[in-house]
């Protein structure tokens, strides 16, 4: 498995290309800003990007979806229950100051235990919400188990609560049963931040304390 990790944009979003090394097929997940840097990653490696998923539609996650469809014509994935925050982007942008990116039409909704495939990698589909109602943490399988785990969990902490549609109870239960039944050397990959592992976070994370 190849893994590249960009910190893009002005909230340092972590974009993830995965590509198989012997198909060159590729998802991105989370292409938030900087596509130009993203497609340098996939011109290097000579990668054909199969998808785009989005772990949730708040902006820093986003930004990019439009552009890099518009680039390598793949589709673009996300849980349809985060449509309406995406279909929200000019709000989003006029609360952080900026220019409102442009949109696309989101090609296909992912449901809890949808399984993506590229190549010889597959991940199956988390639904994890309460950063916010569609968030998704997507757990590649196989040989090099991984999680990348949008903003539901970080290193030392857990994704906010108190943004649009977002939950306390939701954001815990979902790492509560969802992300720590996993094995606790999967390498985790947050939305934001260092990477940890499941087994980090349950032993030293204090937000996870009683769980």
């Amino acid at each position: 498995m190849l893994h590249e990790i960009l910190s893009v944009g002005m909230l340092a979003c972590n974009c993830s290309v995965v590509g198989d090394r012997e198909s060159k097929e590729a998802i991105v997940i989370d292409p938030g800003d900087e596509v130009e840097r993203v497609q340098e990653i996939l011109k290097r490696n000579n990668l054909k990007v199969k998808y785009i998923v989005a772990t949730h539609a708040h902006i820093d996650h986003v930004g990019g979806l439009k552009k890099l469809h518009e680039l390598t014509g793949a589709p673009v994935l996300m849980h349809a229950d985060d449509l309406p925050l995406y279909e929200n982007l000019a709000a989003q942008a006029a609360w952080l100051g900026v220019d409102p990116p442009g949109r696309v039409q989101v090609d296909q909704f992912l449901r809890e235990g949808d399984r993506l495939l590229w190549g010889s990698l597959a991940l199956e589909v988390l639904h994890t919400p309460g950063h916010s109602p569609g968030s998704l943490s997507l757990h590649v399988t196989g040989d090099e188990p991984t999680l990348f785990a949008g903003d539901t969990l970080f290193q030392g902490s857990v994704g906010r609560w108190d943004l649009w549609g977002g939950s306390e109870e939701q954001l815990l239960r979902s790492i509560r049963e969802k992300l720590l039944p996993l094995p606790e050397e999967t390498p985790v990959f947050p939305g934001h931040g260092p990477s940890t592992t499941i087994g980090r976070e349950r032993d030293s994370n204090p937000f996870l304390r009683g769980l």
